[in-house]
């Protein structure tokens, strides 16, 4: 029985074979890869591809230049310098660019200023004290703790009374005529400066000793012993650094009596204390009374 295996021919099998890609450099340097795939509609198509090297300097830091020339190691031990097509992927330098109006270094508005700026936009008026008649609100009026019983005492007058009433004053705070600074707890009237009451129960009234040139191991209680002794010392002060608590080699000693205070001086300044010579002196309060 004659067989039925059908014939094929030789040319058959060499149009199955498929072609090898290629990738060469030409005589003018540029790099030609060439492709075979099958297109969307399953016919076989040829892709070629050119790629034009150029040769492009920059100016580096040098610590990127020296990374360039280490060898290679782990997977890509022993290969040629520079990246490898197979494994690294070479993308585009992209800069930043900073400009110049960045919101995040813009101050935000008080809420008082956008309460001011809406009230403006709805017509409602400008915003006055009731106090100064400044352009302010009440509770931010700096002499409400001065003007503060003048708005009861305005709102119980009767409508009786005769409408001329002189301007308000604002109290003076600033500096007396002398043109040194007064604290204004020791303000009188015109900027002089008062003595303060009798008695001297303000810590500020004591009779206070600048101690300088001590060492850094005194404490507090070594300073009052050393002082007690010529008059009952009301507080000691050491100025210490604050993350070390080290002493800085000065201290304030203050006396409820100015004459225990002057006797200290004459008694205790260029003494020898803890191997060192002290200094006593009357603190830059004290010299101005």
């Amino acid at each position: 029985m004659a067989s039925s295996i059908p014939k094929t021919s030789w040319a058959d099998d060499v149009d199955e074979l498929e072609p090898k890609n290629e990738d060469f450099v030409d005589e003018n340097g540029i790099r030609v890869v060439i492709e075979y795939s099958l297109n969307d509609e399953g016919k076989k198509v040829k892709i070629t591809r050119k790629i034009k090297r150029t040769l492009q300097k920059s100016i580096v830091e040098h610590a990127v230049a020296e990374r360039k020339k280490w060898a290679k190691f782990g997977a890509e031990k022993g290969r040629e310098a520079g990246p490898d097509r197979a494994t690294t992927t070479v993308g585009e330098n992209v800069t930043l660019k900073l400009s110049a109006g960045n919101k995040a270094g813009e101050s935000e508005a008080a809420p008082e200023d956008n309460l001011k700026q809406q009230l403006n936009k709805a017509g409602a008026g400008k915003v006055v004290c009731r106090l100064c008649k400044g352009g302010h609100f009440t509770a931010k009026c700096p002499y409400k703790d001065t003007l503060g019983g003048l708005e009861t005492a305005d709102a119980g007058t009767g409508a009786g009374d005769d409408d001329s009433h002189e301007p308000l004053s604002l109290p003076s705070l600033g500096a007396p005529a002398g043109g040194k600074y007064v604290p204004p707890s020791m303000r009188g009237p015109g900027g002089t400066r008062t003595a303060g009451p009798p008695g001297g129960g303000n810590r500020d009234d004591l009779p206070t000793l600048r101690v300088t040139n001590i060492s850094e191991d005194t404490q507090e209680n070594d300073l009052r012993d050393l002082f007690s002794r010529f008059g009952r010392v009301a507080r000691v002060y050491i100025g210490r650094d604050r993350e070390t608590g080290a002493g800085k080699g000065f201290s304030f000693v203050s006396f409820e009596d100015r004459a225990a205070a002057q006797k200290a001086i004459d008694k205790v300044h260029g003494m020898g204390y803890d191997n060192l010579i002290l200094s006593v002196q009357w603190s830059r309060e004290c010299l101005l009374f």
